[in-house]
Order: structure tokens, then C-alpha cells, then sequence
């Protein structure tokens, strides 16, 4: 009998046009020297949280991650309950402080010795349901007759109001965003959670330049006088382009921990990740580069034994076609790699594998071929998940 699915691997050739999608602190490209040679990068963290976007839109749920929860909760008080601002403010800071996380009170931007009253900021971010907002400021309405009697937070040492366990009861909720992608909130006991997907920084299969491009502004109030000497602005910025390869897996086994018995959920939550990791794109510099592509091609494999990434595949740098672009000899490296490595492996531990993408054939080592993401997705979780939900 064959053992009980583990990990879904998912891995992506995708080729990005003229963009930056990912920057560092200077505003250049991002980069790795791999295989001796310096490949464009896109770091897991930027990358994940686009995927974090589409999938919250797909199964309709969100997480809120910040230092400024506080200032969440003045808002919705102020704004959609008609709580005066001024004791808005002052229960939203009583809500920050009444944690076991530390915190600090904002200062004036315009003086930077003076602090604020009531500006809390936890000295850790909160990462919670966007349904805990709601019911954060339900505690500061039941508890409402205290804040009006009570103090202003002006210092660091001041004490809430608000019952610290029922705050952080709702600190430890979680959703479906939350159970996949886990957290990490030492302060508040037992509110960490375990995440269920790994995802590995992106990097182009080949070698790349980046490239500097100069850019001026005309400024229309003098092109209108019919002077046309100079501009009003000039610059530089950093790109690059290529072909990249991407890889995440979840671990199903983590996530059913993470939710509990809940087989439909977890396929819910699985199919959600996996056509997000897809269909996701970093949104930095998108309005001077559009650089909306899909993946060439997408592979899944259902295993029961460890993940496997393919990065090890482009070490060896890929060189362009006779007819020039990267995107198809990294397609076949990926292949031929698969292949390989599951032959040292044994094939023992894949319940399924298969691709999708714009070659029709001539990709064997990736599985069996399929028309669409949809159904590739679909297969593996039919996989990986035969009675429904169970992995």
C-alpha cells in the first residue's frame, strides 16, 4: 500500500521582461553569484507576499500584520462606531498595551524628543486576522465606561484597562493565511504557529546584466512657454530581465496541524496556495515596467518521502537557444534534471507528477502533461488528497 502524501512540490520557469521586481536598499536589483556567475534574484519574502495577496483574495480571507494595531482599532472606533477621537485614541492605545508585548509611544515627526500620547507601537508586529480587529474593538466598547475614566498611555510603563487574556486570546486567533503561512509572536505565549510552505528564493537560469536606465521629466509649465531646454527632473534607475526559476512546497502534514481535522479546508488551502504561487507577481516598479507574464511552465509533484528543489539544475548556468532566449533550454534543463534526480531517488516516494505549459511534448522527466494550471493543480490534489481532504 503506498504511503500517505507529504510534501506538494511545485516548481515554476518563468520569464520576467524588463522590470525590477525586487529591490534592495540602495534601489538596485537584487542579485546571488551562483555557479560563478551573477544571476538576477527575487527574495522569498517579497515574492511570498504577493502570493499572500492572491491567495487571500481566492479563499476570502486576510491577515493583518503591524506594530500599529492600536491605531487600527482608533480608526474603526472613530470612524464606523462614532467614538469621540479623542477616546478612540486613547482605547486604541489601551488595546496596544495591554499585551505581554512590549511597546513604545510614537514621537511627534516633527519633534522627534517630544512622544505622543496614545501612539503605541508594539515593539514586535502582530500578525492576526483581519477579523481581530473586530473583535478587538468589540472588547474596547464592552470596556468602554473604564477608558473613559481611565488614564492616557504616555509611557512605556503604563498599565491597560483592558483584560491582558482576552486580548491575547484574540491575539492567537488564527485563519486559513495564517495556518499556511504560520507566524511568529514569541511574546504572547502559544501564539506561534509552524508554517506549512517553504518557498525558495527566485533566481534567473542563466547569467544577467543589470542594466541602468536613464530617465528625465519634462516639466509642462515650461514646455508650455516654448522652452524646451533641459527638463524638470533626471534620474536613474536599476533592471534587469531573464528567465527565472521558482520553487515552494507545503507540507501537508504540518498543515493539518495546523487546522485540525478538516479535510476540506486543507485541500481548500492547498489548491488556493498552489494557483497563487502561480499566478502571483511582485508588484514593485509595475507601473514603469508592467511586467505581467504567466510561467512558461509549472511542475507539480506529489511525494511521500522529502521536497526536492531543481535550483540545482541551472548551477551550471543555461545558454541561450541558436535562435536566442533562455526560456526554452531552461524548460528542457528542468526536465532532464527531474529526470535524473528521481532516477538516484527512486520514484518510490512520487504518488504523482506532472506539467503545464506552452511546449506540447518533449518534457518527459515532469510527468504527465496537462492542458491547463487548473487541471494540473487538480491532479495533484486528487493525489495527494484521494478521499477529499485526507493526505
Amino acid at each position: 500500500m503506498p504511503m500517505a502524501a507529504r510534501f506538494i512540490d511545485i516548481h515554476v520557469v518563468q520569464s520576467i521582461p524588463f522590470a525590477n521586481l525586487n529591490r534592495d536598499d540602495t534601489n538596485s536589483v537584487k542579485t546571488v553569484q551562483y555557479g560563478n556567475v551573477l544571476r538576477t534574484r527575487v527574495s522569498s519574502q517579497s515574492w511570498k507576499r504577493a502570493i499572500r495577496g492572491v491567495f487571500e483574495d481566492r479563499i476570502g480571507q486576510a491577515a493583518l500584520r503591524t506594530r500599529r494595531i492600536g491605531e487600527r482599532i482608533t480608526r474603526v472606533l472613530a470612524e464606523t462606531r462614532g467614538w469621540p477621537q479623542d477616546l478612540a485614541e486613547r482605547a486604541g492605545a489601551h488595546t496596544a498595551a495591554a499585551s505581554s508585548i512590549k511597546f513604545e509611544l510614537a514621537k511627534d515627526p516633527k519633534d522627534q524628543k517630544q512622544i505622543v500620547a496614545n501612539k503605541v507601537l508594539t515593539n514586535a508586529m502582530v500578525y492576526v486576522p483581519e477579523t481581530a480587529v473586530t473583535e478587538l474593538a468589540d472588547l474596547a466598547e464592552e470596556f468602554r465606561e473604564a477608558l473613559q475614566s481611565a488614564k492616557d498611555i504616555k509611557k512605556s510603563a503604563d498599565k491597560s484597562v483592558l483584560p491582558t487574556d482576552r486580548v491575547e486570546a484574540i491575539l492567537r486567533s488564527r485563519n486559513g493565511v495564517i495556518n499556511l503561512f504560520g507566524r511568529m509572536l514569541a511574546e504572547v505565549d502559544n501564539a506561534g504557529v509552524d508554517g506549512a510552505v517553504q518557498v525558495a528564493h527566485a533566481l534567473t537560469t542563466h547569467e544577467t546584466d543589470v542594466e541602468l536606465d536613464y530617465f528625465s521629466a519634462v516639466d509642462d509649465i515650461t514646455a508650455n512657454w516654448g522652452d524646451q531646454s533641459g527638463s524638470g527632473h533626471m534620474g536613474h534607475a536599476e533592471f534587469s530581465a531573464g528567465t527565472f526559476y521558482r520553487y515552494a512546497t507545503i507540507d501537508l502534514r504540518d498543515l493539518a496541524h495546523n487546522i485540525g481535522n478538516r479535510p476540506d479546508e486543507l485541500r481548500e488551502l492547498a489548491a488556493a496556495f498552489l494557483n497563487a504561487f502561480v499566478l502571483s507577481l511582485p508588484q514593485a516598479k509595475k507601473n514603469s515596467t508592467a511586467p505581467h507574464t504567466i510561467p512558461d511552465i509549472a511542475h507539480i509533484s506529489v511525494r511521500t518521502d522529502r521536497p526536492l528543489s531543481y535550483a540545482a539544475a541551472f548551477e551550471s548556468p543555461v545558454t541561450a537557444s541558436a535562435q536566442g532566449g533562455y526560456a526554452a533550454p531552461s524548460r528542457t534543463t528542468l526536465s532532464e534534471y527531474a529526470e535524473n534526480a528521481n532516477r538516484l531517488l527512486g520514484t518510490d516516494g512520487i504518488l504523482d507528477a506532472g506539467w503545464a505549459g506552452v511546449d506540447t511534448k518533449g518534457l518527459d522527466g515532469l510527468g504527465t502533461r496537462h492542458t491547463s494550471f487548473d487541471t494540473l493543480i487538480h491532479a495533484a490534489l486528487t493525489s495527494a488528497m484521494p478521499s477529499g481532504g485526507t493526505a
